[in-house]
């Protein structure tokens, strides 16, 4: 065995070095997301891709202005921006005035992540961001949802407030539910990449067989909520199906909770995390003036990690707690 063979290398953590990229990982969620992309196109129509083109355009132009002018490197090509571009959009209505996507884009890159340092320091999830203020702020036009197929008549009007949940939560509601299989398939009214389940699991099956996310997360949430509902109806398991299948509930849990800045590292703090926006978002579907409450409820548990995190990451092998510590210097 020569000299340098033997000699032991010590080098800084980590000593486990793995081959995923910010870009490798940012690329599979961006394939991740196709699926969805490409129904929507079918139900809504072209102006689908311009709502995308713009939101992604506006965030790669906000991450490239804003540090530029914080004078720090740039990072478009780690692919991040894009994402946020695409998931903004994904939370958005088809007719929505462009002029706003701009203005949630700028929010979702400036305020919610360049403020905070850029990717791996925002403490909240940008694209909720941005989607939250311009609810808040325009709350009519984010409440128009075009009606399925709508591009192939022309001159057809958009309707407003009259996606499935806005109906299970007016029980007094005179607008027919779609079917369950209607439900899969997206035919449905809602924002853009939130209507087709079957092309959100895809999704979520890909992101799992890449190991991009685990199935801890999306899990946990979609449970809580159905079980929540479950118990809502009195063993009602349409309403349950209902309730899983529509607003952006399967969105928010695959693509959106499962961020890896914004949420815990450890299975036990996963759980918790993932609970906890069942819960939030439950609660504000069954008792809240909104009819939906995944972008609040992710939102809120994500403010809570740093403490979720704190009371469930493992203590190295061989610390002393601190209270004892202290008893036995006394």
């Amino acid at each position: 065995m020569s000299e340098e063979k033997r000699l032991l290398n010590v080098s800084a953590s980590p000593h486990f070095r793995s081959s995923d990229t910010v870009t490798g990982i940012m690329l599979d969620v961006i394939i991740a997301m196709v699926p969805s992309l490409l129904a929507s196109v079918y139900i809504f129509g072209l102006r689908v891709l311009l709502v995308t083109a713009v939101s992604v355009l506006s965030c790669v132009g906000f991450e490239y202005v804003s540090r530029k002018i914080m004078k720090r490197h740039n990072t478009l090509a780690d692919l991040s921006a894009v994402v946020t571009g695409m998931l903004l959009a994904f939370n958005l209505p088809v007719d929505i005035p462009l002029a706003m996507v701009v203005i949630g884009a700028a929010v979702a890159i400036i305020v919610a992540k360049q403020f905070f340092g850029g990717i791996g320091q925002n403490f909240v999830n940008p694209a909720l961001v941005g989607r939250i203020v311009l609810m808040v702020s325009f709350p009519v036009q984010m409440s128009k949802y075009g009606m399925p197929f709508a591009w192939q008549h022309k001159g057809a009007d958009i309707v407003t407030t009259a996606t499935p949940l806005s109906v299970l939560g007016n029980p007094a509601s005179d607008v027919q539910l779609p079917r369950l299989i209607e439900m899969l398939l997206g035919i449905r009214q809602g924002s853009i990449g939130e209507v087709c389940a079957i092309a959100l699991i895809f999704g979520f099956i890909y992101l799992l067989i890449r190991r991009v996310i685990k199935a801890t997360i999306p899990l946990c949430f979609v449970g809580t909520v159905a079980l929540i509902m479950l118990i809502a109806s009195k063993g009602d398991l349409t309403f349950v199906a209902y309730e899983v299948l529509s607003g952006g509930l399967l969105l928010g849990a695959i693509f959106m909770a499962t961020d890896y800045t914004t949420s815990p590292v450890n299975f036990k703090g996963q759980v918790i995390f993932a609970v906890g926006c069942g819960i939030i978002t439950s609660v504000i579907r069954l008792f809240g003036s909104l009819p939906e409450g995944v972008s609040f409820s992710i939102i809120i548990m994500n403010i809570l990690v740093p403490q979720i995190e704190k009371f469930t990451t493992p203590k190295p092998f061989g610390t002393v707690k601190e209270k004892k510590a202290k008893e036995a210097a006394q």
